[in-house]
C-alpha cells in the first residue's frame, strides 16, 4: 500500500510540476509576444510600402522579430510540456490536438520571425526588390502557422471555459475564444483575401489573446501548486 501511494504521489508531483512549468513559459511567452505586436503594429497592405517601412526602421524590425522568435520558441516548449504532463488540460481528443498543433503553429511562425529579422530586413535595407519580394512571400507562407496557433488558443480557452477546475474565470475564457477566432479571421482576411483593413483587427485581437494567455499561464502556476500540495498532504496522511 505504501508503495502504491508513493507511486501516485510521484505521478502527481510530475504532472503538477510539468503543468506549472508550462504555465510559466506560457505567461512569459505571452508577455513577449504582446510587446512584439505593440511595437510591430499592423503590416502594410502593399509589399512595396512594407519594404519602405522596414528599410527606414530596420533596427526596430530586427529587434521585434528576434523577440517574436523567442516568444514562439517558448510557446512551442510549453505545448510539448503539456502534452507530456498527462494533466486535465489534455483530457479530450480536441484538447490533445490543440496542444499538439500549438508547437507546430509556433514553429512555422518562428521561421517567419527569423526570416524577417534577417533576409527580409537585409533585402529591404539594400533596396533589392526582387529578393525582398521572394523572402516576403516565403515569410507570409510560414506566417500561416499563426492562424493555427490562434485556433489552438480558441480550443484551449473553450475547454477551460467548461472545465470544473479553472485557471481563469469562465467569462475570461469566453473572451479568449473570441480573441483566438478573431485573430485567425484577421490573419486570413489580410493574408489570404488581401484585405488591408483586417491587419489592425488581427493585431488588436492577438494582443487580447496574449493577455488571456498571460492570465491562464499564471493561473496554472498558482492552481497546480495548490493542487499538488493538497494531494500530497492527503497521500501522506493516508499512508
Amino acid at each position: 500500500m505504501a508503495t502504491a501511494f508513493a507511486r501516485v504521489k510521484q505521478i502527481m508531483r510530475h504532472s503538477s510540476a510539468a503543468t506549472r512549468a508550462a504555465g510559466a513559459w506560457l505567461a512569459i511567452a505571452s508577455v513577449l509576444l504582446a510587446i512584439v505586436f505593440v511595437f510591430h503594429g499592423p503590416p502594410e497592405h502593399h509589399a512595396a510600402d512594407q519594404m519602405t517601412v522596414i528599410a527606414r526602421e530596420s533596427a526596430r524590425w530586427v529587434a521585434v522579430h528576434w523577440m517574436a522568435a523567442v516568444a514562439l520558441s517558448l510557446f512551442a516548449m510549453a505545448g510539448l510540456i503539456i502534452l507530456g504532463a498527462g494533466s486535465r488540460l489534455t483530457a479530450s481528443g480536441w484538447t490533445i490536438s490543440a496542444w499538439a498543433l500549438l508547437p507546430v503553429g509556433a514553429l512555422w511562425t518562428l521561421v517567419t520571425a527569423v526570416a524577417e529579422a534577417t533576409a527580409v530586413t537585409n533585402a529591404a535595407v539594400a533596396g533589392n526588390k526582387e529578393d525582398f519580394a521572394a523572402w516576403w512571400a516565403f515569410s507570409e507562407g510560414f506566417g500561416n502557422g499563426f492562424a493555427g496557433l490562434a485556433l489552438c488558443v480558441a480550443v484551449i480557452a473553450a475547454n477551460e471555459m467548461r472545465a470544473a477546475e479553472k485557471a481563469t474565470p469562465a467569462w475570461a475564457s469566453s473572451v479568449a475564444v473570441f480573441a483566438g477566432i478573431a485573430s485567425f479571421t484577421g490573419w486570413t482576411l489580410w493574408s489570404w483575401a488581401d484585405l488591408g483593413f483586417a491587419a489592425p483587427f488581427w493585431v488588436a485581437s492577438s494582443i487580447l489573446m496574449c493577455a488571456w494567455l498571460l492570465w491562464f499561464g499564471t493561473g496554472l502556476v498558482r492552481a497546480e501548486g495548490a493542487h499538488a500540495t493538497g494531494h500530497l498532504a492527503q497521500g501522506e496522511a493516508a499512508s
